[in-house]
């Protein structure tokens, strides 16, 4: 069970690894959200998820930090590769499952979508 689980190596942890992402990282700006990213010298890309108390209750942040977390995990291609990835998610979020969460990833980056039957 855990092969498919997104490992701890796979996360921003440290607010040091936040700070560096917001102050020399390229912003992408969505609908409700951006990225923030600065390529890292890692052979994999690690995701940071940043939700302000204005976006709602606790269950409201928790459900979008998941929602994140597992496109991120089911489709790391459609986003910057071996980067530090901010997301920075604004009040007026409003995208409510994963497959709209991809969409718009996918929207923002320009990168090219691949089907399951091709992973």
């Amino acid at each position: 069970m855990k092969r498919f689980a997104l490992p701890k190596t796979c996360l921003l942890r440290k607010t040091r690894e936040y700070n560096l992402v917001y102050q020399k990282g390229r912003r992408l700006r969505g609908t409700g959200f951006a990225l923030i990213f600065l390529a890292n010298a890692l052979p994999h890309s690690r995701l940071g998820i940043s939700v302000p108390g204005k976006t709602g209750s606790a269950v409201r942040r928790n459900r979008i930090k998941r929602l994140f977390r597992e496109t991120f995990r089911l489709h790391r291609q459609i986003f910057p590769a071996s980067s530090d990835i901010v997301v920075t998610v604004r009040p007026e979020f409003s995208l409510t499952g994963m497959d709209a969460v991809r969409t718009a990833v996918n929207r923002l980056t320009g990168r090219p979508e691949q089907s399951h039957a091709q992973l």
